[in-house]
């Protein structure tokens, strides 16, 4: 047997996955029809063929309807077995876990949620979600012939050393494939996030993206020239590090004055409070800003003039088409939308003032869960230049 990474394996997998996607995109086809479409010699695609069916990713097609060809049985067709196998996508956001799951035909299977506390240790972080991927099928979830879990965490990934959040990135795999008995990937879950909502979401199709996600922390993602953008070292996609207030609030990644201490949860509480106003949670906050009260859209107005000039200056940098905003402060509304929109449009270049769509997310909680599975089945055009394994990170199995 070829190793996993060995040429021959990666060309194997490679014929698979060809044939994966013509099932998918045309429906039942018959040995002959996929061999017409895939350019494969008869031989290697029987090969892959008697491979896939073994696994139980491909079965042959029901035949009660097929009309006779003339002479002798009608020919066999092959078609994806939906039971065969799921994909998973997991989020590790700041306070909660987020699932996702989808099937060999790319049928999303279903979706989990649950909050916690900040400070809840790694395992029981990955208890809680072996125990979300449980509930999404009623505990009958396989993990066959797509057996992935492409995995979202704060903050950056790519160096072992560094930052706060990305040291436990060498244990985190390694603690879910001994709850799961599959392959890992690990990916900044804002990223992810852009790339779940550029396939599948607010930005479906588009070639020039900008995300930005307002929540516990402020992050995002670049999708620049059909490509999701992962940078040097994967640090792309830090917006919420970008100085707004010189000499302003501490900010967890060592500066003063980021956007994200303005124009996160805790940003926005802190600043409310600080106006007299009394609110938990965000919700709250959000609550009294929809009744109009002073104080809450007073602080709303301010973080979102000051999302706005960082959009800015990052789209006459970029020249994004379209601008998606997600997370939890997305759901202030027209409240924050409104300065976000008024300040970009200040502030950027005229000739792009009419070129550039600012958008709300909409797959909300579990963004980074789906492009968790994206990056698994590494199959949009967003990853084409893509590293499908980040560097620091090996494709671990079971032993």
């Amino acid at each position: 047997m070829q190793p996993s990474g060995s040429p021959l394996a990666q060309l194997r997998r490679g014929h698979e996955d060809l044939v994966l996607d013509l099932l998918r995109k045309h429906g039942p086809l018959s040995r002959g029809e996929l061999g017409k479409r895939c350019g494969l010699s008869r031989t290697t695609l029987y090969d892959i063929i008697a491979g896939l069916m073994a696994s139980g990713a491909v079965v042959t097609a029901a035949q009660e309807d097929a009309a006779p060809r003339g002479r002798g049985r009608p020919a066999e067709t092959l078609t994806l077995n939906p039971d065969a196998g799921q994909a998973i996508g997991i989020d590790f956001a700041r306070r909660a876990v987020h699932v996702a799951a989808v099937n060999v035909a790319h049928e999303i299977v279903g979706s989990a949620s649950e909050a916690h506390a900040a400070d809840l240790p790694w395992e029981d972080r990955v208890e809680l979600a072996e125990r979300l991927v449980g509930t999404l099928t009623g505990g009958s979830l396989r993990l066959g012939a797509l057996s992935a879990i492409g995995v979202g965490v704060v903050g950056p990934v790519g160096e072992p050393e560094g930052e706060e959040d990305g040291r436990h990135l060498d244990a985190l795999p390694e603690l879910l494939v001994k709850r799961f008995g599959v392959p890992v990937l690990v990916d900044n879950n804002t990223r992810l996030a852009a790339l779940a909502e550029s396939i599948w979401g607010a930005a479906a199709g588009g070639q020039d993206v900008l995300y930005l996600r307002l929540s516990h922390g402020v992050g995002g993602g670049l999708v620049v020239n059909g490509s999701l953008h992962r940078g040097a070292y994967g640090l792309s996609g830090e917006f919420g590090h970008i100085t707004v207030e010189p000499g302003g609030a501490p900010c967890d990644c060592g500066g003063a004055g980021c956007l994200e201490t303005v124009a996160s949860i805790r940003g926005l509480l802190d600043s409310y409070r600080a106006a007299g106003g009394r609110a938990d949670d965000v919700s709250a906050l959000l609550a009294a800003a929809g009744a109009g009260e002073e104080a809450a859209l007073g602080v709303l107005a301010k973080a979102g003039a000051q999302v706005g000039a960082v959009l800015a200056a990052l789209c006459n940098a970029i020249g994004p088409s379209v601008i998606v905003i997600g997370g939890e402060l997305a759901e202030a509304g027209p409240a924050l939308f409104g300065p976000i929109e008024r300040t970009l449009t200040a502030h950027i270049l005229p000739i792009s003032r009419h070129r550039i769509s600012l958008r709300r997310g909409t797959l909300g909680d579990v963004a980074g869960a789906l492009g968790g599975i994206a990056l698994v089945l590494h199959e949009s055009p967003l990853l084409s230049r893509y590293p499908q394994i980040p560097d620091h990170i090996d494709q671990l199995r079971q032993p």
